[in-house]
């Protein structure tokens, strides 16, 4: 197994994305911790690995929420002794376009996908330089570029490849390697609440002609996780079916 005895964090895992991911990991051996700011999904899938016979937790952290990152890092220490891998998933859309945007679209926007994934990172990274070693992988995103009615969520997704890149250089020398994941258009909720019309023009845009599985990411993911990755520092690695060739 590629993850045996692990102890990975993986925000945003509830559903979708992150779900996926924490599932894979756990059939690869690792000690999944789940966490989302919703009880029932977090007990749900936390159920599931559980029927699997893993070892698992799940934590109602808001990951916007220095102090609630700070202390779910804490209790994920006192319970396992390590942090050797965070994947930070969990992002939030708030899309409208730029003239009709109030102030607190914005500020949840970033709160969520930029700021959660610094706080993640700033209160796991001392545990990772003591163990000279570490995997932190950012979910950014093919939209990171721009796109319409999306000027808060491009922005988020694109400063996750600054701090990726910052940090990748900043802790490299202790061991710790940082990439980050741009996914297109994935099979998700989200993919789901666009107008079929829409959905079906987008995905002409796509080389593949179609959109992409969260098990797609989640294989990914794992790679970036394991130790067939050890080399690999500081990239953005795009799981998009072509849709982005920068």
């Amino acid at each position: 197994m590629l993850l045996e005895n692990k102890v990975a964090i993986i925000t945003g895992s509830g559903q979708g994305i992150g779900e996926a991911i924490a599932k894979k990991f756990s059939r690869e051996g690792a000690i999944v911790v789940i966490d989302d700011i919703i009880q029932e999904r977090i007990d749900r899938v936390v159920g599931d690995i559980t029927q699997d016979g893993n070892p698992v937790v799940g934590i109602n952290a808001d990951i916007s929420n220095y102090e609630q990152v700070q202390s779910m890092m804490q209790q994920v220490l006192d319970t396992f002794g390590n942090i050797d891998i965070v994947v930070n998933n969990a992002g939030i859309t708030r899309d409208v376009t730029l003239l009709k945007m109030q102030e607190i679209q914005w500020d949840e926007v970033l709160a969520v996908n930029l700021k959660g994934a610094f706080n993640c990172i700033r209160h796991a990274a001392p545990v990772m330089k003591a163990n000279q070693g570490g995997k932190v992988i950012n979910i950014s995103s093919a939209v990171r570029f721009g796109n319409i009615g999306q000027a808060n969520y491009s922005s988020s997704k694109k400063g996750l490849i600054g701090l990726t890149r910052t940090v990748a250089k900043e802790l490299g020398r202790f061991g710790v390697n940082v990439n980050a994941i741009a996914p297109g258009y994935i099979e998700t909720k989200m993919l789901d609440s666009i107008p079929p019309e829409i959905k079906k023009m987008a995905l002409q845009s796509v080389p593949l002609k179609k959109a992409g599985s969260v098990d797609d990411i989640a294989n990914l993911c794992l790679f970036l996780a394991s130790s067939q990755s050890d080399y690999i520092s500081g990239q953005v690695i795009h799981c998009d079916g072509g849709l982005v060739m920068p």
